[in-house]
């Protein structure tokens, strides 16, 4: 009952679809999650101190899917709505820590965001319109925060083809993780965090992966940032088993990409190549990246500070200088082999170097990423999950840091 009367106040609110669909053929299938995050994050700069950031907030998430209706000629419509509001609980005011909106003297002590998204489905080909929440090469959304980053558009994808998947998209707006408002898309150009500067009108996107064998996958991927940078993705994929207990996931990727039209931020070009890979034996992960930057740009980042996520080495230094070459190690351990079910622990590595900044050349930096997991497995607490994650990062080029995070999560499904 309590899913149906929220499912009748979210079709209300989005007149889903001028169909006469009860609310009934959108209740089946649906899924209604209310997520509850508790987040502490603490950056100390070791040569100035004085802007030295972070926030201790709680957010809470409403994401209600709903299933699929068919209204004829094998079309299938649905709606769903994401709700995500965030409150400070304790934290610095004087600056911006990226987790809550800051008006230029002090961040906020709440904010809130409301996204909607109709969705058509005909066979295995979806559109869907409105907020989106994209998991591609050269577009990914941001988790790693309180709220989530969020973008509007279009973005349709079919998996009629056998073992392919087709991408069309077309992107006009950001919601970023410390935002609350749809705002144009730009470049982000350090230290002008809330106004980076000349516009897009939108961004296009397209792209084709496929899957040669079990084992073999590639990708081709295509973006353009309207008057501001072009981006080519080529990706390829390789896993398989090795031996009984042994797995291996390897990629191999590389990106291009240059100024685009009017060149709102002057003349870009930057190749990334990178190369990784993880073998996994019962409890134990161990995974190698290497990466390098070549062109003559750093590899661009939207403002909002979007993760390339596709790149093989990427943290708080994000190892995308000019020239910059970096390698990453990670090693992973599961907990479950020794009795303790959801627990888990990584300590990542990376090391870049020959990158040039602001003119500097043969700049260096280095990171080191620790962080341990525990989800409750079982119980009335399934799901309760805890993160806690330590980082020190070193620069020649800028102050080093450190920073930590905790978060506490727990998601109730209606």
């Amino acid at each position: 009952m309590i899913r149906q009367n929220l499912w009748i106040a979210i079709l209300a609110a989005t007149a889903a679809t001028g169909t006469t669909a009860t609310y009934a053929d959108f209740v089946d299938d649906s899924q209604v999650q209310l997520k509850f995050k508790n987040f502490y994050l603490d950056r100390q700069i070791k040569d100035a101190p004085q802007n030295n950031w972070g926030s201790w907030s709680q957010g809470i998430t409403l994401d209600a899917k709903s299933g699929y209706h068919d209204i004829g000629g094998g079309i299938q419509v649905g709606a769903d709505l994401l709700v995500q509001h965030a409150f400070k609980l304790n934290g610095r005011d004087k600056n911006p820590d990226f987790v809550l909106p800051h008006d230029g003297k002090k961040s906020k002590d709440q904010f809130g965001k409301v996204g909607a998204t109709l969705k058509a489905k005909v066979s295995e080909t979806e559109l869907r319109v409105g907020e989106l929440l994209p998991i591609s090469p050269v577009l990914t959304y941001d988790p790693t925060r309180q709220l989530v980053t969020t973008f509007s558009g279009a973005w349709l994808e079919s998996k009629d083809l056998k073992d392919t998947k087709l991408t069309l998209a077309y992107v006009d707006k950001i919601n970023n993780r410390y935002d609350n408002q749809f705002r144009d898309l730009t470049l982000f150009t350090p230290p002008a965090h809330y106004d980076d500067g000349a516009e897009s009108d939108g961004m296009i996107i397209a792209g084709v992966d496929h899957q040669f064998t079990p084992e073999l996958s590639a990708g081709y991927w295509f973006a353009d940032v309207q008057d501001i940078y072009q981006q080519h993705y080529v990706g390829t994929a390789y896993k398989t088993k090795l031996g009984e207990k042994a797995k291996l996931d390897s990629h191999l990727r590389y990106f291009d990409t240059a100024d685009s039209g009017s060149r709102l931020y002057g003349h870009l070009d930057n190749q990334a190549i990178s190369a990784s890979a993880k073998v996994n034996y019962g409890a134990h992960t161990v995974g190698l990246n290497y990466q390098q930057m070549m062109g003559n740009s750093a590899f661009p980042t939207l403002g909002g500070w979007v993760p390339a996520a596709y790149l093989a080495n990427w943290g708080v230094a994000t190892f995308t200088q000019k020239d910059e070459k970096s390698v990453g190690i990670s090693y992973n351990y599961d907990f479950a082999e020794l009795g303790a079910k959801g627990l888990n622990a990584t300590a990542v590595y990376f090391t870049g170097w020959d990158a040039e900044v602001k003119g500097d050349k043969n700049q260096d930096s280095d990171e080191l990423n620790l962080v341990v997991n525990y989800t409750v497995p079982q119980g009335k607490l399934k799901g309760l999950g805890f993160q806690a994650m330590y980082i020190d990062a070193n620069f020649d080029y800028k102050s080093d840091l450190q920073e930590y995070r905790v978060a506490t999560t727990y998601t109730y499904k209606f």
